[in-house]
């Protein structure tokens, strides 16, 4: 009785949560505009998607936007967490706290002070005020993921290589970075999805005539979302998936391989 309850359970939670991206699949197949009925499957709104100058233009500055700031947010967050480390216990907890407060912040409240920021100093919103903002929400997010990976474990086989007769430098890029590496590769990844995701900050801080994917979508929601934004979203889940499989397949295929050589 438990495990058919838990059966059923499992279901409905599948159901609750991937029923929606199914139907927002098929829909984007449908040549009717209608969401009420299916007439027959049509390729016609991905072609609208790749003809619209708007969506192209939407999907290249969210992910040009996503990739460049996750690019300068994990370099100014791993050399944070670098410079923190040399610092004193009681110095790291007081940075490490206020690094914490952007992350409980409100987005909303973040959006409404750095557009405020903008404004004073004189700064037009625009391409570089996005990415500003968002290299400055990502950075807290990859030192939390960078900072773990530098412990007393890390720092003794620094000093066990430089008692060695390793340069600093040398001891830095074979002790350390394969150390922080994980912690780097995980902070980056987070960073880009967190930008792409992002909508509250971006539209407070991104001007007119510009738009990501998701304030795209916002503007459509007032006049009626077209079932080509269906298409796009379809083509993003799907890319997303393959990359999820791909992540989690290679390594377990490497592992095999490995242990056949052995």
């Amino acid at each position: 009785m438990k495990k058919a309850f838990s059966s059923i359970y499992m279901v409905i939670m599948m159901l609750f949560l991937y029923l929606p991206i199914v139907t927002l699949v098929v829909l984007s197949f449908n040549e009717s505009k209608s969401m009420a009925k299916f007439t027959r499957f049509s390729l016609k709104w991905y072609e609208e998607m790749l003809g619209s100058r708007m969506i192209m233009s939407a999907i290249k500055n969210t992910f040009t936007i996503a990739i460049l700031a996750a690019l300068i947010a994990t370099i100014i967050g791993t050399l944070a967490v670098i410079g923190l480390d040399a610092m004193t216990v009681r110095s790291q907890n007081i940075l490490l706290g206020f690094n914490n407060i952007p992350m409980l912040n409100a987005d909303i409240v973040t959006g409404i002070a750095l557009m405020l920021s903008f404004l004073l100093f004189g700064v037009s919103l625009g391409y570089k005020t996005i990415l500003f903002s968002h290299i400055t929400f990502c950075i807290p997010y990859v030192i939390l993921s960078v900072r773990p990976r530098m412990n007393k474990y890390t720092d003794t086989l620094f000093e066990a290589a430089l008692d060695l007769g390793a340069s600093r430098g040398y001891a830095f890029r074979k002790i350390i970075m394969p150390e922080l590496w994980p912690g780097i590769t995980s902070g980056f990844l987070l960073s880009f999805t967190m930008s792409v995701d992002d909508f509250i900050i971006t539209h407070f801080t991104r001007g007119a005539g510009i738009n990501t994917i998701s304030t795209l979508i916002y503007s459509q929601v007032k006049v009626g979302i077209r079932p080509s934004l269906f298409a796009l979203s379809t083509v993003i889940f799907a890319v997303a998936l393959i990359v999820l499989l791909v992540v989690n397949i290679l390594p377990g295929r490497r592992a095999k391989r490995a242990a056949l050589e052995v």
